[in-house]
């Protein structure tokens, strides 16, 4: 549960090197960052006009990558979607699309969705299932999960959102991870059909995090809300034009997917060659459970490796993906020399 007094300090999340390095004044350098799930082998960046940073985006630079995404996330139309200056921004936006009521947060999971429902004005319970949900007018949902990796059944998921619809509620998808996740697994496409608002982070699966680009898919009439809520200029022209040709390289996406599933399956490896319980994951990261958690948090910091660690679940650690073959071996040699300290 979170509490009003929470509002001005957001909850801790991955990545922090300035504090890991704080921490660890002895690791080695360079520092290795697991602790988030972006894609490491990242988009590699288009060449970009000197004006796109000397002047304010273009209103049609900004319909061009809704026109692209729609295409890219199957969302009905270019209408249907609403270009941000990443997800984290719209959380309290779209929670705000239902007045102040009951809302439910299916948990563990990302805790800024507790938060930006609690700033919209609901009274949130954390639930552990979507069967829970039947008296809430708002329900948050990740999918695939974080961190978990949970998949929820889409026809339980437009089931609920119907539900939801009748009592003029709204389910709210967060699909941060769904770019690895089963093709058919998105609700994108029925945005427009049924009380939903499906987001999707940008920065993620390109890798790109750094420039804040996140979308929105929703009904028309709710994506202008949306579009009103974040004023004029929202998102940077370079961010719009990284993104429109990003998204539009579908060659490179599935190119992507395929390999980084296959990295996951190394740090699965790697991990469960350690005695670690893999307890689930996606293509980006791997959540690991091992009553020793909080000792090998610390043996790995000190060996220059940050990994994500969980106050409420402190068996828990998730890892990221290592970006190059000389930190998959600095991992492999600190996770072997934990298990096997002779």
């Amino acid at each position: 549960m979170m509490f009003a007094d929470d509002l001005d300090h957001p909850l801790p999340h991955g990545g922090g090197l300035a504090a890991a390095r704080r921490l660890f004044t002895d690791a080695p350098e360079p520092f290795i960052d697991l602790s988030t799930g972006i894609n490491p082998y990242s988009y590699p960046l288009p060449q970009l006009p000197p004006s796109l940073f000397r002047h304010l985006p273009d209103p049609e630079a900004l319909a061009a990558v809704a026109a692209i995404a729609a295409q890219t996330y199957g969302g009905p139309s270019p209408s249907h979607v609403v270009p941000a200056p990443g997800t984290q921004i719209l959380l309290p936006l779209v929670a705000a699309l239902v007045a102040p009521a009951r809302a439910a947060v299916v948990t563990p999971t990302y805790r800024e969705h507790v938060r930006a429902a609690v700033l919209a004005g609901h009274r949130v319970s954390e639930i552990t299932d979507v069967e829970a949900a039947r008296e809430a007018s708002l329900v948050i949902v990740t999918n695939p999960n974080n961190p978990d990796g949970r998949l929820f059944e889409k026809h339980a998921l437009i089931a609920l959102a119907k539900q939801l619809a009748r009592r003029g509620g709204l389910l709210i998808v967060d699909e941060a991870f769904m770019d690895v996740g089963p093709r058919d697994g998105s609700l994108a496409g029925e945005v427009g059909r049924n009380a939903i608002v499906v987001l999707r982070s940008f920065g993620k699966f390109f890798g790109l995090a750094g420039i804040r680009l996140g979308f929105a898919l929703a009904a028309p009439q709710l994506a202008a809300r949306l579009t009103a809520a974040l004023g004029p200029w929202a998102v940077s022209g370079p961010a719009l034009a990284i993104g429109a040709t990003a998204l539009a390289d579908r060659a490179w996406i599935e190119r992507r997917r395929e390999d980084l599933l296959a990295a996951a399956d190394r740090l699965k490896a790697i991990l469960a060659n350690a005695g670690l319980e893999i307890v689930g994951g996606t293509a980006l990261f791997q959540l690991a459970r091992t009553p020793a958690a909080s000792e090998l948090f610390h043996h790995l910091g000190r060996a220059g490796i940050l990994v994500r660690s969980f106050v409420e679940h402190p068996t828990w650690l998730r890892f990221g993906l290592p970006g190059t073959e000389a930190a998959w071996t600095r991992l492999q040699v600190a996770v072997a020399a934990f298990a096997d300290p002779h």
